[in-house]
């Protein structure tokens, strides 16, 4: 008889593909291939979804890593749209929020950072600007990193003299500030300049930021000759000053390509299966900054005109396309990925991989940066491998360890007391799986012991309940612990209660001198041991727990300023940030609110008889709240 036990997995993700065809459209669309969980296995986009899906049931034709797909489906969805390049569109967005296993993914979770002037104010505001945009604002960018915004700030600031400060500061100025005297704003909030004047400046900088530096530069020179000619020798100067610095700029982050002026350069370089795209965004004819990117799940039965046609539906999924980008790689599909660019941007896109001249050469530039950022990735890479076998030799690891897990508390006399793990691998620190626990038990304060057991018994517990097979692969393979043997003893009896008896446990304890270096580590196989001063290991370990404690610093203090800054207000049920403002608008303060009698309440605009009534009530619960609550 024929051995059924893996022929039949293998059919059964076949058969729910064949039998999901039957109900498919022929329309254009994205698909999704769900794994027995309900995750994203893989997702794509069709002209006819039908046909497409239907190339899944040829399971000796498709490459290796589809056929595992294909066995693992449990499940397809599809999404119809009403053209292949809305499909393309949806599938980029699909594939950075769902992140599928089969998909080359974009490994990359900022945002980006813009220049935003706010037009809604007499005198707009120039400042750097993440998130959302709104409403009576304009919007320069993006810019590649905060790095880089900050240059093109500062540089605005000294060539246009702009205010910088927020709404809330300009309103409450009565004499300039330090930026008016090192000559990087004009100080508006004074009126040391005409609002006319300033809507001057105001202009002259959305020119820069268009690209029209000549002109903006043949105008000052002509405002200081006639300066010059007045005797008006301290206004002269300080249009020099405004022209050396457009000068500056323009030597420094300008690009001389003829009809280039908004454009991404876009250069893809592989190595051992491994992918990195360098960016370079040029916007206005001045260099933006360049970022790389590192691709995940990319193949090497992929190539790189797939990549690279991956890699441009994902970056634009969230950023505004410029007219032209410069490839290294013509991505597959071109036409299509250039519609549907041009279909998000409301404009023409342009897909253009230069074979010479002045492009070709600035596209090389972009290769050889992705090159050397991929050459860092490696070389970092096999050093980390390098430590992390020796902390496998330190501590006696059958193998390399992929996930360490470092344990903190924090606290200020048992009050704010948070713990946190932090998490290393291979690619060096994993943030993404970070964890905060803000501790909730019934525990003396400063009983850093019982703090430890609360995290363990939630990180573990929590783990037990959700994967205890530990397939998911979010389990450590050592488990350091910032504490001495007290600290050791809480985890590991923790550890034992949940049966969790075959993951390390170590403690880091500092000296009694407490100077890094002298550390004495702790487990439960052998007595406590120092390192060398030296030793690379040492300083690895070392690394891992000040990121902990650092984490923990930072959590605790987070948390410490969201409790000062809460208000009395907000334990009262049914008061929303609306009312409170009113309230702490009439009364000053939380406290001038709860000393006011019912009567004063209801006199607050806003505030009727019946929610006077319910905030007297709520800080003088069984008070006769006179006239107000006789109705």
């Amino acid at each position: 008889m024929p051995d059924t036990t893996e022929s039949a997995p293998v059919m059964l993700g076949l058969a729910i593909i064949e039998t999901a065809l039957a109900t498919l459209p022929f329309s254009p669309g994205v698909y999704r291939m769900l794994d027995a969980k309900g995750d994203a296995l893989y997702v794509g986009k069709a002209r006819s979804l039908k046909k497409r899906v239907h190339n899944y049931t040829q399971v000796a034709r498709l490459p290796e890593r589809l056929r595992r797909m294909v066995f693992e489906t449990r499940q397809v969805e599809v999404i119809t749209t009403a053209s292949e390049a809305e499909a393309l569109l949806l599938e980029a967005n699909l594939i950075k929020k769902l992140r599928p296993r089969y998909n080359i993914v974009l490994r990359d979770d900022k945002s980006y950072p813009w220049l935003v002037l706010t037009e809604d104010h007499p005198y707009p505001q120039i400042a750097k600007h993440r998130g959302e945009r709104r409403k009576g604002a304009s919007y320069w960018g993006p810019f590649a990193s905060a790095w880089a915004v900050n240059q093109t700030l500062t540089a605005l600031q000294r060539v246009f003299l702009l205010r910088s400060c927020r709404d809330t500061v300009f309103d409450t100025r009565q004499r300039p500030c330090l930026l008016h005297q090192i000559r990087r704003c004009s100080a508006p909030c004074v009126e040391r300049i005409s609002r006319e004047d300033y809507a001057e400046l105001v202009d002259e900088a959305k020119q820069f930021l268009s690209g029209e530096v000549p002109s903006i530069q043949k105008r000052l020179a002509a405002e200081m000759e006639t300066a010059a000619e007045a005797l008006e020798f301290e206004r002269a100067a300080a249009i020099r000053d405004r022209i050396r610095g457009l000068t500056h700029i323009q030597g420094r982050d300008r690009i001389h390509i003829d009809g280039v002026q908004d454009a991404d350069v876009i250069a893809l370089h592989r190595i051992a299966g491994q992918s990195c795209v360098q960016v370079f965004f040029f916007r206005g004819g001045r260099n933006n900054g360049n970022r790389p990117y590192f691709l995940s799940h990319a193949k090497d039965d992929q190539t790189p005109e797939e990549v690279m046609a991956s890699f441009l539906g994902q970056l634009y999924d969230d950023l505004p396309p410029p007219p032209l980008l410069l490839l290294s790689h013509e991505p597959v599909e071109c036409p299509l990925i250039a519609e549907a660019l041009s279909l998000k941007a409301g404009r023409r896109v342009e897909l253009h991989r230069p074979q010479r001249g002045e492009k070709r050469a600035i596209v090389e530039h972009a290769e050889t940066n992705a090159r050397e950022a991929l050459e860092r990735k490696f070389a970092e890479g096999t050093a980390q491998e390098a430590l992390l076998a020796g902390v496998a030799t330190l501590f006696d690891l059958p193998e390399t360890p992929q996930r360490i897990e470092v344990f903190d508390n924090s606290h200020i006399q048992g009050t704010h007391a948070y713990g946190v793990m932090v998490a290393a691998g291979p690619p060096g620190f994993l943030k993404q799986a970070y964890r905060k626990f803000s501790i909730k038990g019934d525990i003396a304060p400063g009983d850093d012991f019982a703090m430890m057991r609360e995290v363990f018994e939630r990180r573990f517990g929590r783990a037990m309940r959700e994967d205890p097979s530990r397939a998911s692969g979010t389990w450590p393979d050592l488990v350091l612990i910032d504490g001495g043997a007290g600290q050791l003893s809480a985890a590991r009896s923790v550890m034992a209660e949940l049966g969790v008896e075959d993951i390390p446990l170590i403690a880091v304890a500092k000296g009694p001198d407490r100077d890094a270096g002298r550390e004495w580590f702790h487990s439960t196989t052998k007595p406590p041991f120092q390192l060398p001063p030296r030793d690379p290991v040492l300083y690895y370990l070392q690394r891992l727990r000040d990121e902990a404690h650092r984490f923990a610093i930072t959590t605790h203090r987070a948390g410490r300023s969201k409790a000062i800054t809460k208000s009395e207000l907000d334990d009262i049920p049914g008061i929303g940030s609306a009312i409170k403002r009113r309230l702490l608008n009439h009364f000053g303060s939380a406290r001038g609110v709860r000393q006011a009698g019912a009567d004063d309440l209801a006199n607050c605009p806003g505030i009727g008889p019946g929610m006077a009534r319910r905030i007297h009530e709520h800080f003088h619960p069984g008070a006769a709240t006179g006239r107000v609550a006789q109705g």
